[in-house]
């Protein structure tokens, strides 16, 4: 059916249907086809309609496809003069007044907010570029590539991968030749622009300083805007040329989530009147088409826009993904198109040494103004803790709040039973008001939370026990490569990304995981008193499941059949496993 869309076609499939089986539910999806196309029908323009003789029901579906406030006039008028129904006339001054509203607002849209409302202070309005460069143009996709303790973060190498990547793709695309053009800014930095090229970069375009030892948000701003606005027509806005590059402003750019990244890139983008989406795990470039009034100038028309950075970040409500577009309005252009993108999301690619490219350092002259906060003293951690490293992380969430201290001594003793385990912890248990007894609070701290705002792992085995499985708590877990969960809730989201579901209270499962652990043998079924256990492709089907074959630190797990009787597996005990495949298109 979904590929029908002739009327005729369809009524003939229905009069057939109904002369055969007559089976309700396919008439149900022929019917609700012809009802979607039928009304799709060109309809007719308003001096081909006689009011007079229809009803006000007929009327109201009418009006709704005309978008002519003249000819919306036109009809009222002829309902005044004849009929006069107070039904009828309010009908079409509703839609008269919708179609009038669109293109108040159209117009509205185009005014500058100086303008629109002078009686207000606009602290924006001594920027160079509060408003788009006239017949601009832009290239390249620039990335921010951060240091921290004179060392480049592991995040821009990352980016640099996945910048690599997609401008690679986009220049086969559209038969370009942009670049990958990489920005570094502090004191010292000078000694990492071989390893920008060796990453992917172009070009690197540095800036040293002493000053810039430490993240300063006002000067780091200033600085990363002068490189971006290098090379922009002559005047009032830049007058210096750049001979390495033939664009007013970049067009894309990309820089780490990371605190002083977060920091950076909102008040670069703000300096650069365009937009950001924060906090990203995928980006990708192609043209797409829009259909919304503001961005197209015209309601109920398309507008193709090409070349356009996709950019998907979890949503508020921690359970979905959206995708971010930056977009030109019809009289004014976002430009560059930026993103935050959190660290690992990408994977940190193979340096090739022998990558040749452009290095170019950038004079800036600093203003006193920009260095107005000084650090004068500070604390630097020497510890911390790296979960990155091991081969197995239990995590707890929110499910152990009837016992908390109690739930975290059975993380820490599952823990205990593998060579090279850690424990780790939820951005609920680090923000919530649990009170745990002193042996275990220093298991709950924020430097354990995994997730989006946390550390982000990939273990070979991860264990989350009364964790619900929010869209951050996934960005963190995702590249683990066999997921245990445990849940009272078969519905929890968690279950959608995890290998193996036990379906069963925390407090019950993990003491039965541990004694099966220590005796070398895991019954997962059996872990969950009676519960199912499934993976989640076998969830709706009755599928079953065995557990890891090294879940006991290397040692061979039978499924539940031989587990209990020693004996030949019957089809209820039948071992089969999630591949790569189905967990990757679940995510």
């Amino acid at each position: 059916m979904n590929d029908i869309e002739d009327v005729s076609v369809l009524q003939a499939l229905l009069e057939a249907e109904e002369g055969g089986e007559d089976r309700v539910p396919v008439k149900t999806v022929i019917e609700s086809r012809i009802d979607k196309f039928a009304g799709e029908e060109e309809a007719p323009d308003a001096d081909e309609l006689d009011i007079a003789e229809m009803s006000a029901a007929d009327v109201g579906n009418a009006v709704m496809d005309i978008d002519d406030p003249d000819e919306l006039r036109e009809l009222l008028e002829g309902e005044e003069d004849g009929e006069d129904r107070s039904s009828v006339k309010s009908l079409i001054e509703s839609r008269l007044d919708s179609v009038e509203g669109e293109e108040r607002q159209e117009a509205e849209a185009q005014v500058p907010p100086e303008e629109k409302h002078p009686e207000l202070d606009h602290p924006t309005a001594d920027k160079r570029h509060v408003r788009a460069l006239e017949d601009a143009t832009y290239g390249d996709m620039w990335v921010y590539c951060e240091t921290q303790a004179g060392d480049l973060i592991d995040v821009s190498r990352e980016m640099l991968g996945k910048a690599r990547e997609l401008m690679d793709d986009y220049n086969e695309e559209y038969d370009e030749e942009e670049q990958v053009v990489a920005v570094l800014i502090g004191d010292d930095v000078a000694g990492h622009t071989e390893d920008c090229l060796a990453y992917g970069a172009d070009a690197v375009v540095y800036h040293e300083d002493d000053r810039l030892s430490r993240f300063k948000h006002k000067a780091y701003t200033e600085v990363f805007c002068e490189m971006a606005r290098w090379g922009s027509p002559p005047g009032e806005t830049n007058p210096e040329p750049a001979e390495w590059r033939d664009y007013d402003e970049p067009r894309y750019v990309v820089f780490p989530a990371t605190n002083n990244g977060r920091d950076l890139s909102a008040q670069v983008q703000a300096e650069l009147d365009s937009g950001l989406a924060s906090d990203c795990s995928g980006l990708y470039i192609e043209d797409t088409v829009i259909s919304n009034p503001v961005k197209t100038g015209s309601p109920g028309s398309n507008r193709t826009f090409e070349r356009v950075l996709h950019m998907k970040r979890p949503d508020f409500s921690g359970f979905e993904y959206s995708t971010i577009l930056c977009l030109d309005n019809p009289n004014r252009e976002f430009h560059p198109q930026g993103a935050s993108v959190i660290p690992g999301s990408f994977e940190i690619p193979d340096p090739d040494p022998e990558r040749d490219g452009e290095i170019i350092e950038r004079d800036v002259e600093h203003e006193d103004e920009w260095f107005q906060v000084q650090i004068t003293e500070y604390d630097q951690l020497t510890g911390g803790v790296d979960l990155t490293g091991h081969d197995v992380i239990v995590a707890v969430g929110r499910g152990i709040g009837d016992d908390p201290t109690r739930g975290m001594e059975l993380a820490l003793e599952l823990a205990d039973c593998f060579e090279d385990a850690d424990i780790g912890v939820t951005r609920g248990i680090v923000t919530g008001s649990y009170q745990f007894d002193a042996h275990v609070e220093q298991y709950t701290a924020e430097e354990r939370q995994i997730g989006e705002t946390g550390q982000v792992i990939e273990p070979d085995l991860y264990i989350a026990a009364g964790i619900s499985g929010a869209i951050q708590h996934k960005v963190g877990i995702d590249e683990s490569d066999t997921i245990v969960s445990i849940n009272t809730d078969p519905a929890a989201d968690i279950r959608e990304f995890s290998d193996y579901f036990i379906e069963g209270d925390l407090f019950d499962v993990l003491p039965r995981f541990i004694e099966a652990l220590e005796e070398g043998e895991v019954d997962m079924e059996a872990l969950a008193d009676g519960g199912r256990t499934s993976p989640p492709s076998d969830a709706a089907d009755g599928g079953r499941t065995s557990p890891p074959s090294d879940a006991a630190d290397g040692g061979r797990t039978s499924p539940p059949s031989d587990a209990a009787d020693g004996g030949t597996e019957s089809p209820e005990g039948t071992a089969t496993e999630d591949s790569d495949t189905d967990r990757g298109d679940s995510r």
